[in-house]
């Protein structure tokens, strides 16, 4: 199988949400850096994804904001720069147009290797999307990141079990969950 390595949303922008919390940060980013830096030294290719939304400097989602760059933290040299608007990545493009999907079929590949921010939006309906497309996907789960969120009746749900519901309805039925230690070892 040929795969590459997509990068979702790694950005400075989620800095700037009231959600945000750096917890996790740290080991997050130094997971997703091991998988770049093993990447590159297979040659797979690497792609970063930036979401970005129309907007004035307010929001930090909008190019205007400077914040739609790369997480302070995180080096890679991606083989192509992806921007979406949606989420998932493959409805994304890069500069010149190249939408992903054609960008993927174009060398080949047919394994994703899913990592980013956050676990339960943008990197769960990337993940669902590609499988849905045929792809193969070994979905990462401790390189993506998400934040606590609450329920409509009000109770906390913490990143710990955003992440193990994740896993729960992506397993076996769109990805293989795999944790970093066993991805590019």
């Amino acid at each position: 199988m040929k795969q590459a390595l997509i990068v979702i949303d790694v950005q400075e922008s989620f800095r700037h949400r009231p959600y945000f919390t750096d917890a996790e940060v740290p080991q997050f980013l130094a997971n997703v850096q091991g998988l770049i830096n093993r990447a590159r030294a297979r040659d797979i290719p690497v792609v970063q994804v930036f979401h970005r939304e129309a907007g004035g400097a307010g929001n930090p989602f909008s190019e205007a904001s400077g914040k739609v760059r790369t997480m302070t933290g995180l080096s890679l040299s991606p083989d192509v720069i992806i921007y979406k608007e949606v989420h998932s990545a493959l409805f994304g493009a890069a500069t010149d147009g190249t939408p992903l999907l054609e960008w993927l079929r174009a060398r080949g590949i047919d394994e994703l290797l899913i990592t980013g921010i956050r676990t339960e939006q943008c990197c769960e309906t990337t993940t669902r999307h590609a499988s849905d497309l045929g792809f193969q996907v070994r979905y990462v789960s401790d390189a993506t990141l998400t934040f606590p969120m609450r329920t409509r009746a009000g109770r906390e749900v913490s990143a710990a079990e955003l992440r193990e519901r994740t896993e729960l309805v992506l397993q076996d039925r769109f990805a293989q969950v795999v944790a970093c230690a066993a991805t590019l070892a």
